[in-house]
């Protein structure tokens, strides 16, 4: 076996590990497995490198990106390591003269899609081969309690008996401790090293703003980002575009990148960026994963992302020169809607559905927090942190409100039910709401039932968030959703501590009665009131149909509320005044049918 040490000096050209580094390097190289949880930008991939070469034989790498692969192998080849991948966008000719190579013992690192190699004819094929370490990056791809689930992924958990004997490697910048105890039981059936370095980058400023006008915030801030290279995230192709091309109008050196653009012009994007400065590009999730451009002074995102786990990934691809380098979101209404749609419209079935709608309240509570950012992003993988000092609600605080007597109620409600329940139970308990889920649990006898009802729905939601992104209160993601509440969140219900809170992130129930529709500003809404004649003509149609009043169906004050929130899904629908589980079940459909219809036809271009 090679000497570690040597082999990072005289094949890649390093005098020392990074932190975390050796000790991976050190028990894959003796035949140990591992899983190894990384910050983006913290090397991973010299920790199975190293090991590949020092053991000898051939190393799998199971990688999900072509162009990830073909980048490795590429700046393997530069440093003489013999190195190939066979893929999809290779012919086949190419991919029948590589796995020659391998197969005559020429090739040491060998990369390959989980699609390519978990079939029998690759298995029987590489276990005629010396085979001597596997590794398995991007690993929380086959973990279903994960935010970025690949079914291919699965596959991987037959390795350890294909191979016995074998040392595997799996790597990842995210996973959190459910994710790693899915990691371990599907791939190393529980015997595996773990070694989980850490998540904080702290150079990385973290800002949050509410969305106003996401072009004119962009322009704002990369203004004083000029002559830096940065990425744009975007939630579509077409806001992608735009982004692209308004930046451009205003004097930006600015690319699009999206799967929906050729091959072509995916690389030509990409290679502008990873050769020149100053480039930004605009992006979906598309673009990112095996980046390794080390001065991306800023990620910008124009919409929310899908979850913590993906915003941390995304953002870790700033700084990782490890100078000041800055991470700036905005976010509305319409984003959290727009993405329980997408959870809802994924039908991944409904055990993953509600642990994706958990994961985004906790990615809510993140950008609704009256704490430290940092503390709040780092507390959702399990690591505690001092109040960081560089993150805008550090650097420029907000005025908090005195919020412990609300506090402790909301703590009062979760622990007389069990700590069980999720925050729209609580929300009922609280507001008083006997609800068909209240009653058979029978918490409108708890002492705090009807305890809150001078506030609205909109605003414990809001306040419970806050004490999730504020480490007073936990989500079982893995779970049910349900609140439970953490030390600290004890240390407010027995009254040593207090808890305050941002009222700036608070929506107010509007409490006007009138049949048209206020804005946020209190004037009328010409969009709302468009919306709410259609569903006046909708509740008419229903209710002439089923021969009864159509206040029946719904009442006005219900339809108001509708054309407020305009919700999109299910999940949001559930949340108008006056819908109940049954009307839930009956009307949903119908009148979400109506919303999405007039959302679709009068949305503002952006």
């Amino acid at each position: 076996m090679g000497d570690i040490h040597s082999i990072l000096r005289t094949v890649f050209g390093y005098d020392s590990f990074r932190p975390g580094q050796e000790e991976i390097v050190a028990c894959l190289a003796s035949g140990g497995h591992a899983l190894a949880v990384m910050p983006t930008g913290a090397g991973k991939s010299l920790c199975y490198q190293i090991p590949a070469l020092a053991r000898g034989g051939l190393a799998i790498v199971v990688s999900p990106l072509v162009a990830l692969m073909q980048d490795q192998v590429a700046a393997l080849k530069l440093t003489g390591v013999a190195a190939e991948t066979i893929n999809s966008s290779a012919n086949r000719e190419a991919n029948v003269a590589v796995w020659k190579r391998v197969a005559a013992g020429d090739v040491r690192i060998l990369y390959l899609s989980p699609e390519r190699l978990m079939t029998e004819r690759m298995i029987g094929a590489l276990r005629q081969l010396e085979v001597n370490l596997i590794a398995v990056d991007e690993v929380h791809c086959m973990s279903q309690w994960g935010a970025a689930f690949r079914p291919e992924y699965d596959a991987l958990k037959s390795l350890r008996t294909a191979f016995p004997g074998v040392p595997i490697g799996a790597f990842t910048a995210t996973a959190d401790e459910v994710t790693r105890r899915d990691i371990t039981a599907k791939l190393f059936g529980g015997a595996v090293q773990e070694f989980v370095a850490g998540f904080d980058r702290p150079n990385i400023r973290l800002t949050v703003k509410p969305k106003n006008n996401s072009k004119s915030q962009l322009l704002e801030f990369v203004t004083g980002q000029r002559g830096a290279s940065g990425i744009v995230y975007a939630l579509s192709r077409k806001s992608v575009e735009e982004l692209a091309a308004f930046l451009s109008a205003k004097g930006f050196r600015a690319v699009a990148y999206h799967a929906g653009l050729s091959a072509e012009d995916r690389a030509e994007a990409q290679n502008l960026f990873m050769t020149e400065t100053g480039i930004i590009v605009c992006a979906t999730i598309a673009f990112g994963m095996g980046i390794d451009k080390p001065d991306v002074r800023f990620v910008f995102h124009a919409d929310l992302p899908q979850s913590l786990d993906a915003y941390y990934q995304e953002i870790g691809r700033a700084g990782r020169d490890g100078r000041p380098a800055e991470a700036h979101m905005v976010f509305g209404l319409q984003d959290i809607q727009m993405r329980r749609r997408f959870i809802d419209d994924e039908g991944a079935g409904p055990e993953r559905a509600r642990r994706e709608h958990k994961r985004l309240d906790a990615l809510v509570s993140y950008c609704e927090t009256p704490d430290c950012r940092r503390q709040s992003l780092l507390g959702y993988f399990g690591e505690f942190s001092e109040p960081c000092g560089n993150c805008d609600v550090c650097l420029e605080p907000v005025d908090l409100v005195d919020g412990t007597a609300e506090a402790k109620l909301v703590c009062a409600a979760i622990t007389a039910s069990g700590e069980r329940f999720g925050a729209a139970h609580i929300a009922d308990i609280l507001l008083g709401k006997a609800s068909e889920k209240v009653m058979n649990f029978s918490h409108q006898s708890l002492p705090m039932f009807g305890k809150g009802s001078a506030h609205s729905r909109s605003y414990w939601q809001s306040f419970i968030r806050q004490m999730v992104g504020g480490g007073l209160l936990t989500i079982d993601v893995a779970g049910f959703g349900g609140l439970s509440l953490s030390a600290k969140g004890r240390a407010v219900e027995d009254g040593t501590t207090a808890f305050r809170y941002r009222p700036d992130m608070v929506r107010v129930a509007r409490k006007d009665k009138r049949t048209s529709v206020a804005s946020d500003n209190g004037e009328a809404d010409p969009r709302a009131d468009a919306l709410l004649a259609r569903l006046k003509a909708l509740r008419l149609r229903l209710a002439k149909a089923r021969g009864v009043a159509a206040y029946i169906i719904f009442s006005d004050r219900s339809l108001i509320d509708m054309a407020q929130k305009m919700p999109l899904t299910k999940w949001d629908f559930g949340e108008v005044n006056g819908v109940g589980a049954s009307k839930l079940e009956q009307f949903g459909d119908i009148f979400l049918e109506e919303i999405r219809s007039f959302a679709s036809a009068t949305a503002p271009q952006r």
